[in-house]
């Protein structure tokens, strides 16, 4: 790891994290939100002070910093259409690869123990950063924004190789890819939405009836319900001279019971509702010119194109919120998407020629 390179990459991302979330808390009209994204950039100007102070103390220049206009366009926007979470989810992307990289950085011994010492709060800071943004985007009711993004992803990438293959068997016939993608695309919708519905009433049903025997136990004998916390305790992985102590020292058999509880308010119908939907979406874009096109020769162009301008989005949008460089991330998602469909097409003529299907059907 070049440590002279990186700490100069983290000066400049606390800089444009700094401004962007002043800029951003002057455009927002939530005043909680407001306050919190304040708190947020003075905390990033201190991160970069102290990436300034590493630098100096090593002779090294201070890079220059331009800022991302492109990022705080699409946030101002974003802003501006759309809730607030919108926004919000992106900014937890950024901080939870901030977390990992510092957590690397931490761990190379290029620190003085002072410095050690205040990067480890700066990571506090920023796992601090991700819980808000998390919490955020669940009060304003758009925690899956994400989700969203990637569902659609998943159909994307799923159909435009489906598609693509079926085109190199179906050359003459762009209808019968366009109706064989559309069903497989439902097929899929509906798989994945009865998928996220069952999972998450499965989780629910299990922790209910966890709740219930937990509920039974403080009721029937409080004592034993310790055993069921120190249980708990020995899953976060707690040192053992700690968990003997929480043990002792218990009290309140109220306030043990809300740890012990898990409440699980998801909804399995809005759930399952919206993951086939986002995938869905995702489908529209490689089956739409088929329908339209006389051959599946001249509607696979278009099918890659838009479909490679919707990956394009998405990763524009990922990189922009994650402050991650944008054409590595789109390269990432482009790149991903059209070996899928190159590896179908190539697929699709094998079983052409191995069951001899005629290209003009």
């Amino acid at each position: 790891m070049d440590y002279i390179k990186k700490a100069k990459e983290f000066y400049i991302n606390e800089i444009n994290d700094y401004q962007f979330y002043k800029l951003l808390a002057e455009k927002v009209k939530d005043k909680e939100l407001r306050k919190n994204l304040i708190r947020i950039s003075e905390m990033e100007k201190r991160h970069a002070e102290f990436w300034k102070m590493f630098l100096e103390s090593r002779g090294e220049k201070l890079p220059e910093v331009k800022t991302s206009k492109i990022r705080e366009t699409f946030a101002l926007i974003l802003n501006k259409l759309t809730n607030p979470a919108v926004v919000v989810s992106f900014l937890e992307l950024g901080e939870a690869g901030g977390v990992k990289e510092y957590y690397e950085f931490l761990k190379s011994d290029n620190l003085t123990d002072e410095e050690e010492k205040i990067l480890k709060n700066i990571i506090i800071d920023e796992i601090q950063h991700e819980t808000f943004f998390a919490k955020e985007a669940e009060r304003f009711g758009l925690s899956n924004v994400r989700d969203f993004v990637l569902g659609m992803n998943d159909g994307l990438v799923e159909i435009l190789g489906a598609v693509t293959g079926l085109s190199a068997v179906y050359v003459n016939n762009p209808l019968m890819v366009a109706i064989s993608g559309s069903i497989v695309g439902i097929a899929g919708a509906l798989s994945m939405g009865i998928g996220a519905y069952i999972s998450v009433r499965s989780q629910k049903q299990v922790n209910q009836s966890k709740n219930e025997k937990i509920k039974i136990l403080f009721d029937v004998s409080p004592e034993k319900a310790l055993d069921e916390l120190e249980d708990y305790l020995n899953e976060l992985n707690l040192p053992k001279n700690v968990i003997k102590k929480v043990l002792e020292n218990v009290e309140d058999k109220k306030a043990l019971a809300k740890l012990l509880i898990k409440e699980d308010d998801e909804n399995e119908i809005k759930s399952g509702l919206f993951t086939g939907f986002a995938y869905l979406v995702g489908v529209l874009f490689p089956v739409m010119p088929y329908f339209f096109a006389p051959s599946s020769l001249i509607a696979l162009p278009f099918s890659i194109l838009f479909a490679g301008l919707a990956l394009a989005t998405v990763g524009l949008f990922i990189a922009m919120f994650s402050g991650i460089n944008v054409k590595k991330k789109i390269m990432e998602m482009v790149v991903a998407g059209f070996s899928a469909a190159g590896l179908s097409y190539l697929f699709g003529k094998v079983i052409q020629v191995v069951f001899g299907i005629d290209v003009d059907v």
